[in-house]
């Protein structure tokens, strides 16, 4: 494991893939289990990154440059990064996040159309080099993922077009073939209780060997 004595999972996929979902059968899995886990989301888990969160996913009038994007979704990283995921792994526990740096990579980079590059340069930057144990990418067909979503409240992101999500699955993909061992890719299709068992069977070897504890920290 990369990150001290803790272990960092990351969730990544288009909107209405299930990964809100299934990040927290995991989280409650392991609570089940008594291994101390703090589950997170990007944007969000501070107070900075609660307020940035209603400024850029609440669909509004507001335009924000993709360059602001960029730096709005980082700085809001940074903080949940100091506040909450460092010290979590720190002190051995396992850290589940709702989206990363890899949603920057996609949507600001493949869909927002900013040089891939300067994207992963501050990602690096706001990151201080922390990088996921393991990615899971939910793949499914942004079409059908966007028709899950119908009956929510729209975001920002849900209202592009489906070209720019197509860019996202693509930049998803991408991202996966370049670094096999990171991630795990679970195909589309599948019922929600499968998809989390296919989950559970490639990390918990892995979860074992943290050391089972009593108190569980959200």
């Amino acid at each position: 494991m990369t990150n001290a004595s803790g272990y960092f999972i990351t969730f990544e996929g288009c909107e209405g893939c299930g990964k809100s979902t299934q990040s927290k059968l995991l989280y409650n899995r392991l609570l089940n289990l008594k291994i101390k886990t703090v589950i997170v989301q990007e944007p969000g888990g501070t107070p900075l990154g609660s307020k940035v969160r209603e400024l850029l996913k609440v669909k509004s009038t507001i335009n924000i440059n993709p360059m602001a994007e960029l730096l709005l979704f980082n700085s809001c990283r940074t903080q949940l990064i100091a506040d909450v995921i460092r010290p979590a792994l720190i002190s051995g526990q396992v850290v589940i996040c709702d989206r990363f740096t890899d949603s920057t990579m996609v949507y600001q980079g493949y869909g927002r159309g900013l040089d891939l590059k300067l994207v992963s340069s501050v990602n690096e930057i706001a990151t201080g080099g922390l990088a996921p144990d393991l990615t899971v990418l939910l793949d499914t067909d942004p079409a059908l993922g966007l028709k899950r979503k119908r009956n929510s409240a729209e975001d920002r992101f849900e209202t592009e077009d489906l070209v720019f999500h197509r860019k996202i699955r693509d930049g998803y993909l991408d991202l996966a073939k370049k670094q096999p061992g990171r991630w795990l890719l679970v195909p589309p299709g599948g019922t929600i209780e499968h998809i989390s068992d296919i989950i559970w069977e490639h990390i918990s070897s892995t979860i074992d060997k943290l050391s089972p504890s009593s108190d569980n920290a959200i």
